[in-house]
């Protein structure tokens, strides 16, 4: 029997710490579907499918696929078959927020476990809001994001693709 894991989020960008965390995943999973959160409660730099896109390019040779949604991650974890979710700790301020989670995916689906993955040591400081708000200041995010998505990135604070984030 094969297994699936969902890894959730809204990757807005992906970072390398997401990266990290999809590779170590891939390693213990025979399938990856990362799922891209639609929340039009927040206000992204790029939409869901831009954002689909771009961790599909930065995830090749990976066993990964990417899908969009929006409501609950334990539906779309029964949906998608998935044994398990997979969430990123980049420390112990994120573990409380992350145990509530898991535990409230549990009672909506006690078929799904969370399993939780820490990125590179030199990953876990990186957010996407950090990210974003380095880039909207002028600031080098080389090192934090894929080339690509840092080329989106400096793109999208110039407005050059018609829309200013500032």
């Amino acid at each position: 029997m094969s297994s699936l894991a969902l890894y959730p989020g809204s990757f807005d960008p992906l970072t390398y710490g997401h990266a990290d965390v999809i590779a170590r995943a891939s390693r213990l999973f025979d399938r990856v579907v990362v799922a891209v959160l639609v929340n039009p409660g927040k206000a992204p730099w790029f939409t869901a499918d831009e954002r689909a896109a771009m961790i599909q390019e930065a995830c090749t040779g990976l066993r990964v696929d990417v899908v969009t949604f929006d409501g609950l991650v334990a539906e779309l974890a029964r949906r998608q078959k998935a044994s398990a979710i997979i969430r990123g700790l980049r420390g112990a301020t994120d573990f409380d927020y992350e145990r509530q989670m898991a535990l409230m995916n549990r009672h909506l689906n006690s078929d799904i476990d969370t399993v939780f993955l820490m990125p590179a040591m030199e990953f876990g400081h990186i957010s996407s809001t950090l990210v974003k708000e380095v880039v909207s200041l002028g600031g080098s995010v080389s090192g934090l994001v894929p080339p690509k998505i840092e080329a989106r990135l400096q793109q999208r604070r110039a407005g050059s693709d018609g829309i200013r984030q500032d």
